[in-house]
């Protein structure tokens, strides 16, 4: 089977949609299809990535230009036209039929899609938004929301098969099999993991590190991740060595470290579930508008607690939100529990299975 995923990333969009592409592509691969990636905004790290897993990737090189937009709201990620864009990834899927193509990026939609039905047999869109009309066989949306049964009416074909909640999370097989070996927490915070996404622009991480080193509790380990492109990466390491935290760039120790952990700080997106797949009570935080309403769903499931970004320009006032949760050992309990309740690690599997692989 032939599979083609069309993706981005970069500073502005990140690398959420990139990595919870990549996970499926490995499971599908596992499976025996060939995976190519189609992106017009992909890192040299990210291709080398693709490259040291032995995936095919074609990069879009018409020029960008960001002023080419139409009105959906994250349009301005794509850098031309929709009408452009879609001319070029035909082209680079014109050597071979193909079975699934699938889409995460919120700057297409329908008119999009409709065009690259001629270049694959049947399309998996995946989106978090609902905020655009779709035009594919199958929508996956792996977030929380009170209202996820309706999002999507009248926006995508009547035939289309809907993947909605966590239990459809894009999750490395890692965090199933860490899963296995931890319980929901009980006891005092020892460890918290600080971990604010691949990229960071503003740099949540430094005001969280300026946070905890004023906690002053004895005996309490603090875990910091960072993406290999975080703008802020020298001062980040630098401050982790002056407070004897720990500092991990691009790690692969993310399930063993979510899963050591007694409290994490972060954002939204992707992380919010693996988070919630190994029990992790969690203060989180949205980074961007498509964010909100996945940390605000989460914390109407109890499964974490939202605070609003403006938080984290006050050391004083993070503090007091972190000592808050520390001190509270009968709420990160029930965080944890409601947690490690919502997600059961299996996504990916369901995802393939519905792929018919």
């Amino acid at each position: 089977m032939n599979i083609a995923i069309r993706v981005d990333a970069s500073s502005q969009i990140g690398t959420g949609h990139f990595m919870r592409t990549l996970t499926l592509a490995k499971e599908l691969s596992k499976r025996g299809a060939k995976v190519r990636f189609v992106s017009r905004h992909l890192p040299e790290y990210l291709q080398d990535m693709l490259s040291e897993k032995v995936y095919e990737f074609r990069i879009l090189d018409r020029p960008i230009n960001e002023t080419m937009q139409d009105e959906l709201a994250h349009s301005k990620w794509l850098g031309t036209t929709q009408h452009e864009d879609a001319q070029d990834t035909t082209q680079a899927l014109s050597d071979r039929i193909w079975d699934w193509l699938v889409i995460d990026n919120y700057a297409l939609d329908a008119r999009w899609e409709s065009v690259l039905r001629k270049s694959a047999k049947r399309l998996l869109v995946i989106d978090d938004l609902a905020d655009r009309m779709h035009d594919c066989d199958i929508l996956l949306d792996q977030n929380y929301y009170a209202d996820k049964e309706t999002r999507y009416t009248g926006k995508v074909p009547v035939t289309c098969q809907l993947l909605l909640g966590p239990h459809y999370a894009l999750l490395r097989e890692e965090f199933s099999q860490w899963r296995q070996q931890v319980k929901p927490r009980t006891g005092s915070v020892k460890r918290i993991l600080v971990f604010f996404g691949g990229v960071d622009a503003d740099n949540f991480t430094g005001l969280t590190i300026d946070a905890l080193a004023r906690l002053g509790i004895s005996g309490l380990h603090i875990d910091v991740v960072i993406g290999a492109q975080h703008p802020y990466r020298e001062k980040i390491e630098s401050a982790c060595i002056e407070y004897m935290f720990s500092c991990y760039v691009q790690t692969d120790r993310m399930a063993e470290l979510m899963a050591t952990a007694d409290l994490a700080i972060g954002a939204g997106g992707s992380a919010t579930w693996e988070r919630c797949c190994l029990g992790l009570p969690s203060l989180v935080v949205s980074l961007a508008d498509n964010q909100t309403d996945i940390v605000k769903g989460l914390d109407l499931l109890g499964a974490g607690q939202y605070i609003e970004s403006q938080v984290f320009a006050n050391s004083s006032v993070l503090l007091h939100y972190i000592l808050g949760l520390i001190e509270n050992r009968k709420f990160l309990k029930s965080l944890s529990e409601q947690a490690f309740a919502t997600n059961i690690g299996d996504g990916v599997n369901r995802v393939c299975q519905a792929l018919s692989l």
